[in-house]
């Protein structure tokens, strides 16, 4: 029996107690937090459709104008992205350069496509290391400063 029952508990128990309860209600909050930006995502726009619906519909319409090299370039573009979260970010990444391409009548995604996909894609409040992987990857951004603004 860790304790009496006739007894209080130990003051470093308590502590301990409090300390769980505390880290607990953090972590699900987090969790909370990332799942109600997920549910967000599947809520109906004013035309039907999610954001998500969209998302897969430019990545299936502009699935035929990818080629091995716009795909390598992509892979490349979510390098600094953590494992457990890259998939997700290539596919709206992705999803958002097939936009671009299917807007201007392309006939294969290329490499500027990729460039404007990837910076509208990207939050604003990520530009600044967005700039430095472009300039760590030696990629000339300088064509798309405006949309960087």
């Amino acid at each position: 029996m860790l304790f009496p029952f006739n007894s209080a508990p130990p003051a470093g128990f308590m502590w301990f107690i409090f300390f769980w309860v505390f880290v607990l209600l953090f972590a699900m909050s987090v969790g909370g937090y990332f799942m109600f930006r997920k549910f967000f995502k599947v809520l109906p726009k004013e035309d039907g459709k999610s954001k998500l619906d969209w998302q897969n519909h430019y990545v299936e319409a502009s699935r035929h104008l990818w080629t091995d090299e716009s795909k390598a370039f992509l892979d490349m573009l979510v390098e600094p992205v953590p494992s457990a979260f890259r998939d997700i970010a290539k596919h709206s990444i992705a999803a958002k350069i097939g936009e671009v391409a299917l807007s201007e009548n392309a006939a294969a995604v290329t490499r500027d496509h990729c460039i404007r996909g990837y910076i509208l894609a990207t939050p604003r409040r990520d530009y600044r290391s967005l700039i430095s992987f472009l300039n760590k990857k030696k990629i000339d951004y300088t064509p798309y400063k405006h949309m960087l603004q």
